[in-house]
């Protein structure tokens, strides 16, 4: 059985499955597979029709175990989008678990958050720091270029994918609201569908308030 993701990036076809897997095995989830990803415009996800449209696509599936919908908010509220999508996903979804993460402001945030954890890869200098917000600025992937080398730039489908196989979890979970809400999201879905979780889940380690000694 299968979690399908729906995105809306061409990069995202390949970096957020590559993602749920390292999350399935920090949960110890080895009963489900991650299927290649629906992929829709962000004007449709935040449209009724374009929404249910994707999850009864998705339901289609016989191997289709639950679904989670990932966009990214620019400048909405991510609690007030991903909580009215939801609802128009579970208004079809039925009885298959269904969640709704928003990354505010984009995805590249998530790679700002941990970007110590980058360094010497893709470009990312070797003295690089995360930013202190790195959901406080628009445009993070220009701000990602700021911390690469002069002779690169910052691509998704060039880049996403890798960085995403590269990122520390545990840092960005505890320096970034909205990865906090997806892995809380997967955590959820895969709860739902029967799987015990670690205990603690998330690890210690990735909470806020954890001081790395």
């Amino acid at each position: 059985m299968k979690i399908y993701p729906i995105v809306e990036g061409h990069a995202e076809i390949e970096a957020v499955p590559e993602l749920l897997r390292r999350l399935l095995f920090e949960m110890r989830c080895y009963d489900f597979h991650v299927a290649r990803p629906i992929r829709r415009t962000q004007a449709k996800l935040h449209d009724k029709k374009g929404v249910q449209d994707a999850v009864q696509l998705v339901k289609l599936h016989k191997d289709c175990a639950a679904m989670i919908i990932l966009f990214d908010g620019e400048d909405v509220c991510p609690v007030k989008r991903a909580t009215q999508t939801l609802v128009y996903a579970r208004g079809v979804a039925e009885n298959t678990p269904c969640e709704v993460v928003v990354a505010y402001r984009e995805y590249e945030t998530w790679f700002l958050s941990a970007l110590e954890s980058l360094r010497g890869f893709h470009g990312i200098r070797d003295d690089a720091v995360a930013p202190e917000n790195p959901e406080s600025r628009r445009d993070s992937k220009g701000w990602l270029k700021e911390f690469m080398l002069s002779d690169h730039g910052y691509s998704p489908t060039n880049n996403q994918t890798g960085m995403t196989a590269r990122f520390n979890l545990s840092l960005a979970h505890r320096r970034n609201r909205s990865f906090r809400k997806f892995v809380k999201s997967v955590g959820d879905i895969v709860s739902q569908l029967g799987h015990i979780l670690p205990n603690p889940w998330p690890p210690e380690s990735w909470q806020p308030n954890f001081t790395v000694k």
